[in-house]
C-alpha cells in the first residue's frame, strides 16, 4: 500500500516522472529521488502508518474547509466556485457576498444541491458532498473577497482573482515598432562620484544619455535586498528578500543631510577619503568595505532626519510613516532581520543566515525576536528608512526615463528565489522546502547541472496562502519600471529541485500552477503598466513557450542558441517579434570573451568539465559555430570585407563587435537589448555558473566611467546606427 500512496502522492504534488533534457532524449526521474522530494515537502516516506495518517488529516482538512483558499479567473470566464458541505446542510439558503477590492459589496443567493455534484467523502460517519456553484455575476479585474452566509454568520471566506487574458503590451510595440536598449549590471558602473558601486545617481546619467541617443530602455540586473551585515554575500540572484531593494545603491550625496557638519566631517576623514579612493579606483567591487563606508554616512544622514523630521509630526514623517505601514510584514522582518544578524556579527556570534542564528532568533514570529526589536526599535527604524530612500531614489530613475520620453524606461530582473538563510524564508518558513534547492539538470551551458542554493516555494502552501506571496513579488518589481524580466521563466511551469546532499543530476522537477501564476502575472502587468520578458532558456518545453506567448509575455532569444540542425545561426529577422532578442547574457562570456573561447579556458582552470574529450567537443564546436558566424554575418552584409570569412584569420575587433550588434538590430524582435560589456570590447565575464569562490562573480567593473563612455565617437555612432536599424527593421 505504501508503494501505491507514494505514487499517488508523486502525482498528486506534481513531481515529473519523465521529461525530455536539453539535448531532447527521453529522461526517467528515479524513484528515489522522488521518494526524496515527497519527503523535502514534509511527507513522512519512510514511517507507512504515519504517511497514511497525514495524507488523511490533510483530505480532511480540505473537505472540512468550506471553501476553496483561493480561485483565479481570466475576465471572460464566468464564475464558479466550490463549496463543501456536510449532506444535511446542502439543501438549505446560502448567500454568495463578495465584497470588491473598491469596497461594493455583491450577493448571490444559492443553494447547493441545486449546483453540480463534484465529489462526495466520509469522515467520522459523515458524509460532505462538493458542489460546483455557478454565480451568474460579472466582476472588475483585481482582488476580491468571496464569503459563504447563512443567517447572518460567515463559514468561510476566500480569495477571487479576476485576471484580464494576457499580459500588458505597449500599443506602439503591438502596432510594429522596434527599439533598443542596454542592459547593465548597476554595481559595475563607474562614474567620478560614486563610491566605489554603481549608483542610482550613475542610473539616471545613464538613463537620460541613453534616451538621447534613441535607447528605449536599460534593463537592470537584480537589485533585490541583499544583507548589510554580510557584503560579500552578493550575488544579485541570491537575495535575502525579493521585495526590497539592496541599499548599496542609495547615492549618500543626494540625501538631504549629507551636507551636514556632522556628516562631512565622517567623509572628510583622512582614512575615509583613502578608503573611498581604493574603492573607487578598484577593478573589482570591494563589497566590503563599500558598505562600510556608505552604513558610516547614511548613519549619519539618518540621526539628522530622524531628529528633524521622523521623531516629529511632520509631512516628510507621515510619508515615512505611510512606506512602513505599505510594506507591512514582509519590510518589518526585513529591518529585523538585518539588524539582527548586524547585532549578531557584531558579537562575533554565527551569523550568515537564521540558521544559524541562536535557537530563540531562528524565527522571525518567535517572542525573543520581539523582545528584540523593542529593545532595538532606532536601529529597526534604521533599517526601514535605507528602503525608503532606496525606493524614493529608483523612482526618481523612473521619473528620468518617463521626462525623457523613454518607450520602457527601466525593467527589471526579477530572481528565480531567495537563499536559504534570506529574511524571506525568516519570515515564512512555512512557504518553503528548506531541504531543496532549486536548481537546473545538466544542459549545454551546465554538463553537471546546479544548484543555486535556493529553497524552492512549496506550491501547495503558496495555494493554502491565496497566492500572496507571489502577489506581493510581482508588484514590489513592477513599481518603477515599464518592464520586468523573469529570470528563468520556467518556475512558473515547473522548477527542478535537488534535495539537500545529492549532485544537481540527481534532482526533479515539480510542477507549479502555471494557468493561475500567469493569470496573477497579467494582472500586475496591466495595473503597473509593465510589460513582462520571460527568460525562456535551457530545458523548455513547446508548450510552455506557447502558452507564454498566448499569455502576452515575450520570449528571450540568444543569437548564440538559435541555430539550425544544419549548424547555422538563423537570422534575427526569423525571430518571433514578441520577443526581447540579445547577443549575450549575464551567464554567457561577452563577445570578445566568446570569440577568444576565454570562458572555455577559464572552465578548464575551474574544473566545470568532467572529461577532456568534453572540452575538445566545446573547442571543435565553437570553432564550426564561429564559421558559421561569419558566413551569417557576411551573408546579409553586416559586416564589410574588412572582415575577413575564414575563421582561422578572424580576430574580435570593433568592425565585427559592431558587426553583430547591428545584426541583430535588423532582426524581428520587438525588444532588443545589448550588454553595455559588449559596447566597451570587454573580455571578462559577469559571472561564471556552477562557481562561488573560484571567480570574482558579480564584482568586475566596467573598464571606463559612464562620462567617458558617452564622448567616445565611435559608441556615439553606434548608438544612432543601431536607432536608425531598429526605424528600419520597424518599417
Amino acid at each position: 500500500m505504501t508503494t501505491s500512496l507514494l505514487e499517488q502522492l508523486v502525482e498528486y504534488r506534481g513531481i515529473e516522472s519523465n521529461y525530455n533534457d536539453a539535448w531532447g532524449r527521453p529522461t526517467t526521474i528515479a524513484s528515489e529521488t522522488k521518494t526524496k522530494l515527497l519527503s523535502a515537502m514534509g511527507y513522512q516516506v519512510d514511517k507507512p502508518e504515519l504517511l497514511l495518517k497525514q495524507v488523511q488529516d490533510n483530505s480532511n482538512k480540505t473537505w472540512l474547509s468550506v471553501l476553496n483558499p483561493v480561485q483565479v479567473f481570466r475576465i471572460e470566464e464566468h464564475l464558479q466556485i466550490v463549496v463543501r458541505l456536510p449532506i444535511e446542510l446542502v439543501t438549505d439558503e446560502y448567500v454568495a457576498q463578495i465584497n470588491t477590492e473598491l469596497g461594493e459589496v455583491i450577493q448571490h443567493q444559492f443553494v447547493p444541491i441545486d449546483g453540480q455534484l463534484a465529489n462526495v467523502v466520509h469522515i467520522e460517519d459523515i458524509e460532505f458532498q462538493e458542489y460546483l456553484i455557478d454565480i451568474p455575476i460579472t466582476l472588475p479585474l483585481g482582488y476580491h473577497t468571496l464569503s459563504l452566509v447563512i443567517d447572518d454568520d460567515e463559514l468561510g471566506s476566500m480569495r477571487l482573482i479576476i485576471a484580464p487574458s494576457s499580459c500588458f503590451k505597449p500599443e506602439t510595440l503591438t502596432q510594429g515598432q522596434k527599439v533598443w536598449g542596454l542592459s547593465v549590471q548597476l554595481y559595475c558602473l563607474r562614474s567620478e562620484h560614486n563610491w566605489g558601486v554603481g549608483d542610482f545617481s550613475d542610473l539616471s546619467f545613464l538613463v537620460e544619455m541613453l534616451a538621447k541617443q534613441g535607447a528605449q530602455f536599460v534593463g537592470l540586473n537584480p537589485i533585490h535586498a541583499l544583507y548589510p551585515a554580510n557584503a560579500n554575500a552578493c550575488s544579485p540572484y541570491g537575495p535575502s528578500s525579493r521585495r526590497w531593494l539592496n541599499f548599496i545603491y542609495i547615492d549618500v550625496t543626494a540625501l538631504d543631510g549629507y551636507q551636514q557638519a556632522s556628516t562631512q566631517s565622517i567623509v572628510n576623514d583622512v582614512s575615509f577619503q583613502y578608503k573611498l579612493q581604493q574603492v573607487r579606483a578598484s577593478n573589482l567591487v570591494d563589497y566590503e568595505t563599500v558598505t562600510a563606508l556608505k552604513l558610516q554616512a547614511l548613519e549619519s544622514v539618518f540621526e539628522y532626519q530622524n531628529s528633524q523630521y521622523l521623531s516629529k509630526n511632520t509631512k516628510l514623517n507621515k510619508v515615512f510613516k505611510a512606506f512602513v505601514a505599505e510594506g507591512g510584514d514582509s519590510l518589518q522582518t526585513l529591518a529585523v532581520y538585518d539588524a539582527l544578524q548586524e547585532s549578531l556579527a557584531t558579537q562575533e556570534k554565527p551569523s550568515w543566515g537564521w540558521p544559524v542564528f541562536p535557537k530563540e532568533f531562528s524565527d522571525f514570529h518567535n517572542p525573543a525576536v520581539k523582545t528584540f526589536t523593542k529593545k532595538n526599535a532606532k536601529r529597526v527604524k534604521f533599517f526601514l528608512w535605507l528602503q525608503w530612500h532606496a525606493s524614493l531614489q529608483l523612482e526618481q530613475v523612473n521619473l528620468v526615463a518617463q521626462k525623457n520620453d523613454m518607450l520602457i524606461g527601466l525593467y527589471r530582473d526579477l530572481a528565480v528565489g531567495v537563499s536559504e538563510g534570506s529574511a524571506e524564508i525568516w519570515g515564512n518558513k512555512e512557504l518553503y522546502c528548506t531541504d531543496a534547492s532549486v536548481g537546473a539538470p545538466p544542459d549545454i551551458l551546465g554538463p553537471l547541472g546546479q544548484t543555486w542554493g535556493l529553497p524552492p516555494m512549496d506550491p501547495e502552501k503558496l495555494y493554502e496562502q491565496q497566492y500572496q506571496p507571489i502577489i506581493e513579488l510581482f508588484d514590489a518589481n513592477m513599481r518603477a519600471t515599464g518592464a520586468l524580466r523573469i529570470d528563468h521563466v520556467m518556475a512558473l511551469l515547473r522548477l527542478w529541485w535537488v534535495v539537500k546532499g545529492d549532485s544537481a543530476k540527481e534532482g526533479g522537477y515539480v510542477y507549479y500552477p502555471v494557468d493561475d501564476l500567469l493569470a496573477i502575472l497579467a494582472l500586475e502587468s496591466h495595473r503597473h503598466q509593465s510589460l513582462v520578458i520571460g527568460e525562456d532558456l535551457g530545458t523548455v518545453p513547446d508548450e510552455i513557450r506557447t502558452k507564454l506567448a498566448d499569455n502576452g509575455v515575450y520570449s528571450y532569444r540568444v543569437f548564440f542558441f538559435e541555430q539550425a540542425p544544419d549548424g547555422g545561426f538563423f537570422s534575427p529577422a526569423h525571430y518571433p517579434e514578441q520577443s526581447m532578442s540579445t547577443l549575450t547574457t549575464h551567464d554567457m562570456p561577452t563577445l570578445t570573451g566568446y570569440w577568444h573561447c576565454d570562458d572555455l579556458v577559464l572552465g578548464k582552470e575551474l574544473g566545470l568539465y568532467p572529461t577532456e574529450e568534453i572540452l575538445s567537443t566545446l573547442y571543435t564546436s565553437r570553432h564550426e559555430n564561429k564559421q558559421s558566424i561569419l558566413d551569417t554575418l557576411h551573408g546579409h552584409h553586416s559586416i564589410n570585407d574588412e572582415v575577413g570569412r575564414d575563421v582561422h584569420n578572424v580576430d574580435m575587433s570593433k568592425a565585427l563587435n559592431f558587426g553583430m550588434q547591428l545584426h541583430m538590430a535588423g532582426g524581428s524582435s520587438a525588444l532588443l537589448s545589448l550588454q553595455l560589456e559588449d559596447w566597451l570590447e570587454m573580455d571578462k565575464p559577469v559571472n561564471i555558473p556552477g562557481t562561488f569562490k573560484e571567480y570574482p562573480n558579480w564584482q568586475r567593473k566596467l573598464t571606463r566611467n559612464l562620462q567617458d563612455i558617452f564622448n567616445d565617437s565611435s559608441l556615439n555612432q553606434l548608438a544612432a546606427n543601431l536607432t536608425e536599424a531598429r526605424l528600419q527593421a520597424s518599417k
